[in-house]
C-alpha cells in the first residue's frame, strides 16, 4: 500500500468517527501521533479526560499557551517528555509525572529522536475530548501547518470551546477583542469549534 493511499484511508476513518468513546484511538495521518481514549468526560461525570498519547513527531507543534479552567497531568510511560513551565525546561522520563496548573503558560512536546508515550489527564473534563478529535481531524484534512490552524479558526475555537486556552505571548485582552469580533462572523461563514464530521456534534 502506498503512503498516499494509507493517508487517505486514515483521513476517511477520522471523518467517519463518532463522538469520543473509551477505547477509541485517534491517529494523526500526517505524523503518526496517536491518542487512545482511556476516559471521556461522560465516563467520569465531567471530572476528567484521560488519553494515552504517543508522540512520534519531534519538536513543538503548538505555541506556548495556558488553560483558563483546567489542570493537566502527564505521566510518562516510555521515552522522555519535554515540558516548558514558568521559564524552566523539565524532562520527564518513564515512571515520572508532572502537573501543569491552570493559568500558567506552558508547552509540552517530544524533543527526542524516538517516540514518547504518556498518560495525559485534564481536569475538569469540559469538552477536551472533542478538542483532540477536532485538532487531528483538521490536520488530516490539511488545514493545519506546523500545529497552526489559522487565526480565524483559532479564534472560533477560543470563543466557542468550553476548554478555553489563550496564547501566552499575545495580550489576553487583544485575544478577547478579536475572538468577540471576528469569531461570530467566521461562525456565520461555516467555521466551528467542533465539527460534526469529526465528532458527531458541532459547536
Amino acid at each position: 500500500m502506498g503512503k498516499a493511499t494509507f493517508y487517505r484511508r486514515k483521513i476517511k476513518k477520522i471523518k467517519n468517527q463518532s463522538m469520543p468513546s473509551k477505547g477509541h484511538i485517534i491517529i494523526d495521518p500526517t505524523n503518526g501521533d496517536s491518542y487512545g481514549v482511556i476516559e471521556t468526560a461522560k465516563d467520569t461525570n465531567g471530572e476528567r479526560v484521560t488519553v494515552k498519547t504517543m508522540l512520534k513527531s519531534k519538536g513543538q507543534v503548538v505555541p506556548k499557551h495556558f488553560h483558563v479552567l483546567q489542570d493537566e497531568t502527564f505521566e510518562v510511560i516510555s521515552g522522555q517528555l519535554t515540558v516548558l513551565l514558568e521559564g524552566k525546561t523539565h524532562r520527564i522520563s518513564a515512571g515520572k509525572k508532572i502537573t501543569l496548573p491552570k493559568n500558567i503558560p506552558h508547552n509540552h512536546y517530544n524533543d527526542e529522536n524516538s517516540p514518547v508515550t504518556y498518560l495525559h489527564s485534564v481536569t475538569p473534563a469540559l469538552d477536551f475530548d472533542y478538542l483532540i478529535e477536532y485538532l487531528v481531524g483538521l490536520a488530516a484534512d490539511g488545514k493545519s501547518k506546523n500545529g497552526k490552524y489559522g487565526l480565524v479558526q483559532e479564534l472560533v475555537t477560543l470563543k466557542y470551546l468550553d476548554s478555553k486556552s489563550f496564547l501566552a505571548d499575545i495580550p489576553v485582552g487583544l485575544q478577547k477583542v478579536l475572538m468577540n469580533t471576528i469569531a461570530p462572523i467566521a461562525r456565520l461563514l461555516g467555521n466551528r469549534a467542533v465539527y460534526k464530521k469529526y465528532s458527531g456534534i458541532e459547536k
